[in-house]
């Protein structure tokens, strides 16, 4: 980002003459603006609830600093989310509208950003259906009592993500991912009763830790590697990721600023469950709980009923998941650098089958290579949720604040007269101004706004990190002692 060479042209208002081209296309825009609040309450909730992996996390940390971790990790999601939503109220209009995280990085750190993000974004749905297809291929291993070869059934869910993703449209997924909440409350509801009257596991979790049968042991706190319970955290960082399709929603809205109450009810839903369902598998379950947490009973028509209802809502994160990742690639690579044919076109359709069965193929690679779902979900904590969720919320911020400050000597705009950009005032430089504040109308507040802001991006980056390392070893530990290997017929549960 160069403060010293911002275009004038970014201050110049914004209702000017639009020409009849520009007219259609802001009518256009405005025509889809069609969600209410309740409609982003129930997507915001869609994306963002997965609580069958917390009770893991309270086995990888134990009683408090998992529950430390669920509300402070919550909390800063939700402020870190309301940045976002900030971030597309100040920057959203008719003429230069919001509609992807993409545009609000290009807005506040570059173009160059933006294809980082647009990567990262591409690069988080396609390891998402990686681990969705992994989930999905211990379930099917289980309804088999072990009959199948467990690549063969993450391959069975390949096909399955292959034949969905033909459809283009998500809108034709609307009717399917209303009723995916509904299955994963009821999985948990009937796991609650099914762990309350059956004992652990033991044959799963010998196979996933190679850990004896015993008495269940809780602890308030863990005992385990370091690294371990770093995985640990980052499928708490997991949990809350969502961030990535929140300026979609916003831009769908009829009235943007209700996102704020919408996102607010599904983030306090989401935390309730994590923390409820969390705390009652880990303290029935103890040591042997598992990372797919509804799998852990050991009579088998009740793994069966959980499989079953799980299998159905991984069909439908999967097909979600895929859609989205592939529209990123789609638009981004073969639309926008290829100079590829329009999606909704016949040519389209044939490079969007091509696409769709390079894309889940990844993802077979992906989670064959890595066929722990308890590890490669927190990899993936680590290498993307954490950055949309925490660092990058934090950092456009911090970077759209330097950038107003940079700007608030220029002299207002006039109607018939050129902008005047102002480079010094009083022998302040734009990037002086712009990181200390303006000297002519100093805000102490909005300044210390914009270091708390600078700071959490730095920490949640230096997590993420640490989270790189304490998965990497985990991914290898977990090598060493489940049964699972890659690309191999033996399975983790």
């Amino acid at each position: 980002m160069d403060l010293d060479n911002i275009s004038d042209s970014a201050l110049e208002v914004q209702t000017a003459e639009l020409s009849s081209l520009e007219i259609e296309k802001v009518n256009a825009w405005r025509a889809i603006r069609q969600a209410t609040w309740a409609g982003a309450f129930y997507l915001c909730t869609t994306d963002i609830l997965g609580p069958f992996n917390a009770p893991y996390a309270f086995r990888q940390n134990g009683y408090v600093p998992g529950t430390l971790l669920y509300v402070f990790m919550g909390a800063v999601a939700f402020y870190c989310g309301g940045l976002l939503w900030w971030l597309y109220v100040k920057l959203d209009s008719d003429r230069f509208p919001v509609k992807s995280y993409s545009d609000i990085t290009e807005r506040t750190a570059g173009t160059w950003m933006r294809f980082l993000v647009t990567w990262l974004v591409f690069i988080h749905m396609i390891v998402n259906v990686a681990t969705t297809s992994l989930s999905a291929a211990q379930s099917l291993y289980q309804l088999t009592h072990g009959h199948i070869c467990f690549v063969v059934a993450i391959v069975v869910w390949i096909v399955v993500g292959c034949v969905l993703n033909q459809i283009r449209t998500l809108k034709r997924y609307s009717w399917l991912a209303s009723s995916a909440i509904w299955i994963n409350i009821l999985v948990i509801l009937l796991s609650v009763g099914f762990i309350a009257h059956s004992p652990p596991n033991y044959a799963a979790a010998k196979a996933a830790y190679k850990i004896p049968t015993g008495p269940v042991v809780t602890q308030a706190f863990a005992t385990y590697p370091f690294y371990s319970r770093i995985n640990g955290v980052m499928n708490i960082v997991y949990a809350y990721g969502g961030a990535t399709i929140f300026p979609q929603i916003i831009a769908e809205m009829r009235r943007p600023m209700d996102f704020l109450k919408a996102f607010s009810i599904a983030q306090a839903l989401i935390f309730t469950i994590y923390i409820f369902y969390g705390l009652y598998v880990y303290s029935f379950q103890g040591q042997f709980t598992l990372a797919v947490a509804f799998q852990g009973v050991s009579k088998y028509s009740w793994q069966t009923v959980g499989n079953v209802l799980h299998l159905i809502s991984a069909v439908i994160a999967g097909g979600l998941y895929g859609n989205i990742g592939l529209k990123i690639l789609y638009v981004n690579v073969v639309e926008r650098f290829l100079k590829g044919p329009p999606l909704l076109t016949t040519r389209g359709r044939l490079c969007w089958s091509v696409l769709v069965i390079a894309f889940w193929w990844v993802g077979f690679v992906i989670g064959a290579a890595i066929p722990q779902v308890q590890t490669l979900s927190g990899m993936v904590g680590a290498v993307t949720n954490m950055q949309f969720t925490y660092s990058f919320p934090a950092g456009f911020t911090t970077l759209y604040l330097v950038q107003l400050d940079a700007t608030a000597e220029d002299h207002k705009y006039q109607p018939g007269a050129p902008p005047q950009r102002i480079d010094t005032w009083s022998d302040w430089s734009r990037w002086k101004r712009g990181l200390l504040g303006s000297p002519k109308a100093r805000q102490p507040l909005l300044q210390w706004f914009k270091l708390f802001n600078f700071v959490l991006c730095i920490a949640a980056l230096a997590t993420a990190g640490l989270g790189i390392y304490g998965s990497g070893l985990s991914i290898a530990a977990a090598f060493d002692s489940s049964a699972a290997t890659s690309f191999g017929c033996a399975a983790p549960v």
